[in-house]
């Protein structure tokens, strides 16, 4: 039977989402607990992409084909008890055999939170620690200027290894917290690696007042690399929503 799988996970302890050798990562752990319920056998998870070193999901979805005769409850129960505690089910739910965790989103949403205050230890691991103020007016801007289908190669870091950088960013916010943080959403039909994490180095330089927002256009144009800014820190990044 192939489930779809809803869970959440704290990524400040592992190197990411995807199975690396050697390395401690969120499918090696689903996947060691998985292999305890299904009779011993080795159980693949195809999730709905991967996340970086560092980035946290609050709503991730994987799909798993299992062999062993469990209810949704059941398996919920037993995974939670073989996971650890920065891992968490929330949901599984059965499916069709022929549904895919990856091909049949329709939608994703991330965020992106920034402290524009004082620094705190204790959100090290959560939110960039930028502690200084931005132009938020600017960002605002800024962020028009990605809605809408684009090549973003400018914002792939690998943008040589990759065939095609065309997506289409349907949505995008900015909210300022009473707590002098920023929370900086994207809704899209799916995003590349780095790329949102290079957006925001990006729109950070213009909430610095160092370049226009207008200059956006011309970047992704440009689908230079080179053009853009650096790479913001892992640490801000949530993976908030997927719809199917």
């Amino acid at each position: 039977m192939r489930y779809l799988i809803k869970f959440s996970y704290d990524g400040t302890a592992y190197s990411g989402y995807q199975t690396q050798k050697g390395l401690d990562t969120i499918q090696e752990k689903m996947e060691q607990a998985l292999k305890k319920i299904n009779a011993s056998k080795n159980t693949p998870i195809t999730a709905t992409g991967r996340t970086d070193k560092g980035v946290h999901a609050l709503c991730q979805y994987a799909h798993v084909d299992i062999d062993v005769n469990i209810t949704e409850k059941k398996l919920k129960r037993a995974l939670n008890s073989n996971l650890p505690k920065d891992i968490h089910i929330i949901e599984t739910k059965e499916v069709s055999d022929n549904f895919h965790a990856r091909y049949n989103v329709k939608r994703k949403t991330y965020k992106y939170v920034i402290n524009l205050g004082e620094y705190n230890p204790l959100e090290r691991n959560y939110v960039f620690q930028y502690n200084y103020k931005l132009n938020i007016d600017a960002i605002k801007k800024a962020l028009t200027y990605f809605n809408g289908t684009h090549d973003f190669r400018a914002f792939v870091t690998d943008n040589k290894e990759k065939t095609n950088c065309v997506r289409t960013i349907e949505e995008t916010s900015i909210k300022e917290l009473d707590n002098n943080k920023i929370v900086i959403t994207f809704t899209g039909n799916g995003f590349l690696r780095y790329q949102i994490r290079n957006m925001v180095g990006l729109l950070i330089k213009i909430g610095e007042n160092k370049i226009p927002p207008s200059e956006i256009p011309k970047i992704i144009e440009s689908k230079d690399r080179t053009k853009a800014s650096k790479t913001a820190p892992a640490e801000g990044l949530y993976l908030v929503n997927v719809e199917y």
